[in-house]
Order: structure tokens, then sequence, then C-alpha cells
């Protein structure tokens, strides 16, 4: 199993956003992101806090269908 980086919501919505999404909606501290193909995720944004390895790891598989070595190269 990878081991998942340790960053914060800022950073992966800019990682996310080099891949193709955008973010249509921010409600609070989440933001919402959306593909051209569809495929949507949201991503609290809470300071500089890092998020849980569990949320990045759920937001990569589930949310995003991409393997690990795809979105942190």
């Amino acid at each position: 199993m990878p081991d998942y980086p340790v960053i914060s919501g800022k950073t992966l919505i800019k990682i996310l956003e080099s891949l193709g999404f955008e973010v249509v909606r921010i409600n609070g501290s989440h933001h919402r992101l959306k593909h051209p193909d569809g495929r949507i995720t949201t991503v609290p944004v809470h300071q500089n806090i890092d998020l849980p390895k569990g949320l990045i790891r759920k937001i990569v598989k589930e949310d995003l269908q991409m393997e690990f070595k795809d979105i942190f190269k």
C-alpha cells in the first residue's frame, strides 16, 4: 500500500487543478472541484492544517477514481 503524503487542503487543490479540476463552489471551508469528465470531489481547507491520510486516500481512490502514482508523482 502506498504511503500517502501529509499535505494541506490548499496543496491538494493546487495538485487537482494541475490535473484539470476546477473549483466550482465554495461553501464555508469546503471547496467543491469538478473535472470536465464529470468527476466531483470536496476538499476541506482549514487554514494550513494537514488533511488526514485516510481522507486523501478516499478522495484519490473513490472520488477521483485514480491511483496514488497518478496523483503524486
